[in-house]
């Protein structure tokens, strides 16, 4: 079940992008920015979505919001333990349903060039690259899909 976060979810949501983004820090060589998020501030703004496993545990989050005429999706986390079950793709799906209802009509992601996995996935699910550049010392490649 996909819903929104509360204030409750906050130390699972942290622990999902520690476990979700640490396996990357050696190849970067620092912490990924969704590891020092402000989740507190994203889940009061209303801009996280957490993914609850049947026996009511948060597995994963995906933190969006709108950005002029396209939903920006800022982060997607799945607990490692349960990756490859298909709870990022439905995280997906949900940021993109609510850009359509919305009336957005695209949604934008970047992730980290040494991310491989993420390159691969992002254009299996529709999303198109769009550039590569440098941002906060991070090298990040700039997705987009179009919902029309």
């Amino acid at each position: 079940m996909i819903r929104p976060a509360n204030a409750t979810d906050l130390t699972a949501i942290r622990a999902c992008a520690q476990r979700a983004y640490g396996r990357y820090v050696a190849a970067i060589g620092r912490p990924l920015a969704p590891m020092a998020a402000d989740f507190a501030a994203l889940i009061e703004a209303g801009q996280v979505r957490v993914y609850v496993a049947a026996g009511g545990e948060v597995v994963g989050f995906i933190v969006f919001y709108p950005s002029a005429d396209h939903m920006l999706l800022e982060s997607v986390a799945v607990q490692p333990e349960v990756a490859g079950q298909g709870i990022g793709k439905a995280l997906i799906r949900h940021c993109e349903d609510a850009a359509r209802r919305q009336g957005l009509c695209a949604v934008h992601l970047y992730t980290n060039e040494k991310m491989t996995d993420n390159l691969a996935i992002y254009p299996q699910l529709g999303y198109r690259e769009v550039g590569r550049r440098e941002e906060d010392g991070f090298r990040r490649v700039f997705f987009e899909k179009s919902l029309g």
